[in-house]
C-alpha cells in the first residue's frame, strides 16, 4: 500500500511505485489516494478526479494498481482501516506493506492508531539523504524493535517490522512545485507523465 494525496500524482510518485515492487519483490503495489487525509491540507481537486489521473499516470504499468477503496468510505482516510480491508482480503499469512516517505515517518506516531498499523502490516519508510536526524521520542518508543535490515528479515513474517529503504533514483519532484506551476502557466514537462500533464491542461485542473 502506498498512500498519498496524490495531488496531482506526478513521475516521482510512480517511480518510487516501481522501484518498491522491484526492491521488495512484491507482487503489487496499491496506490490509494486519500479522500479526506487527517493530518494535511484538503487536496486542490475532487478524489475523483485524482483517481483519475492517478489512472492515467499508471496506464499498463505492470504490478501498479490504482485503488479507489478510501474514496468510497465516509470520514477521514485512515491508514489502519485501509490495511485492514486488505488484510481481510489477502488473508492473515500474506505479506503486507505499508510504505511511505520520510517525512510523513516522522509523524507516524501522531496517526490514527500507529499500533495497529504494526498488527496489520509491514512499514517501509522510502529514506532520503538527509535521514540521519534524531527521531521524535514517541516514534522511537512506537518502533521499539520493530526495525530489520534486508527485505527478506522484513517478509519473514506477515507484518509487524520496520524496513529503511533507499530508493535508487530519489527523483526529488514536488507535487506543491507542481500546482504552482500550473496556477502560473509555467512548463510541467517531464515532471508528470505525458497523458496526466494533457489531461490536467485539457481540464484547467490547478490552475487557479
Amino acid at each position: 500500500m502506498l498512500g498519498g494525496t496524490f495531488d496531482p500524482v506526478h513521475l516521482g510518485h510512480l517511480r518510487s511505485a516501481v522501484e518498491l515492487h522491484e526492491a521488495l519483490g512484491l507482487d503489487r503495489v496499491h496506490m490509494v489516494p486519500a479522500a479526506m487525509p487527517p493530518l494535511r491540507d484538503t487536496p486542490r481537486v475532487a478524489p475523483e478526479e485524482r483517481l483519475s489521473l492517478l489512472r492515467l499516470g499508471i496506464g499498463d504499468t505492470p504490478g501498479l494498481v490504482a485503488d479507489p477503496r478510501e474514496l468510497r468510505r465516509e470520514g477521514p482516510s485512515y491508514s489502519a482501516d485501509t490495511l485492514a480491508e486488505l488484510r481481510a482480503e489477502y488473508g492473515r499469512e500474506a505479506r503486507l506493506v505499508m510504505a511511505l516517505g520520510h517525512d510523513a515517518f516522522l509523524r507516524l506516531a501522531d496517526w490514527h492508531a500507529p499500533e495497529r498499523l504494526f498488527a496489520l502490516a509491514h512499514v517501509v519508510v522510502i529514506d532520503r539523504p538527509d535521514h540521519e536526524a534524531r527521531l521524535p521520542a514517541a516514534l522511537t518508543a512506537l518502533i521499539g524493535r520493530r526495525e530489520v535490515a534486508s527485505s527478506a528479515a522484513l517478509m519473514a513474517a506477515p507484518a509487524g517490522g520496520l524496513l529503511r529503504l533507499s530508493l535508487p533514483s530519489r527523483m526529488a519532484i514536488s507535487a506543491t512545485e507542481v500546482r504552482h506551476r500550473l496556477a502560473t502557466g509555467a512548463s510541467v514537462r517531464y515532471l508528470l507523465p505525458e497523458a496526466v500533464e494533457a489531461h490536467l491542461l485539457a481540464r484547467g485542473l490547478y490552475r487557479h
